[in-house]
């Protein structure tokens, strides 16, 4: 049987009147490679920033790993790890260093942080890169080292908003591969995406439109369902 790690009940959010997200209901299982797919400014962002417990909604529930996220969301840092859309790490720190600071601050030290940042330099192929300071590397090692950092404290979620976005079609292709083997590790990844054929590669996505998820299934059934198969 199937294990929810994400239940989300009327969730609703608000910006100065405007509606965001409106009533979205929706449960993501435990292991899953869940998608939103949507166009920009459908909400697909900020449903996610409240799974996160970055930004509160308006009304509605949010329950993650067990965890309200609404009125708990520091509770939730130790489950999630987010990768946001914009490069947000210091580019006058090196790879490794970035990889370091943000151990420090998740309380890994000592020989356990040296051997999580070396699988963390294999997992996404910065081995060569470990001295070179973050601000020095191209677009798609930035993205590379961002989920590095997102995945240092062994999280039960793996949040990815727009990860490929402005990625060529192979570099999209090689995180796609990255994304796979976490997940075989068991680890849930929500992600946001506005590419058809990327959301092909999750276990089910919901469409976003407007705030509203209008529909959740699999990739397969969603696609027979639109050409009336």
């Amino acid at each position: 049987m199937l294990s929810p790690i994400v239940s989300i009940v009327d969730l609703t959010k608000k910006f100065n009147g405007l509606v965001a997200v409106n009533r979205l209901n929706l449960t993501i299982y435990r292991g899953e490679i869940f998608g939103f797919l949507g166009p920009n400014g459908a909400g697909k962002t900020t449903t996610i920033r409240m799974i996160c417990g970055l930004i509160k909604p308006t009304s509605g529930s949010i329950n993650v790993a067990g965890v309200d996220a609404v009125r708990n969301a520091e509770a939730l840092r130790s489950k999630i790890g987010y990768m946001a859309q914009s490069f947000c790490l210091y580019e006058d720190l090196t790879v490794e260093e970035n990889l370091k600071f943000y151990s420090s601050i998740y309380g890994i030290s000592g020989s356990e942080r040296g051997k999580r940042i070396q699988e963390l330099l294999e997992l996404v192929r910065l081995k060569e890169f470990r001295n070179v300071l973050a601000g020095n590397l191209s677009g798609g090692l930035k993205q590379r080292l961002a989920l590095a950092v997102a995945m240092v404290h062994k999280p039960e979620i793996l949040i990815l908003d727009e990860p490929t976005a402005g990625i060529d079609p192979p570099l999209r292709r090689e995180f796609w591969r990255f994304f796979k083997e976490i997940n075989r590790e068991g680890i849930t990844i929500i992600i946001t995406t506005h590419y058809m054929d990327e959301s092909e590669n999750c276990d089910r996505i919901g469409l976003i439109s407007n705030g509203v998820l209008i529909a959740v299934d699999t990739p397969t059934n969603l696609k027979r369902k639109a050409y009336g198969g």
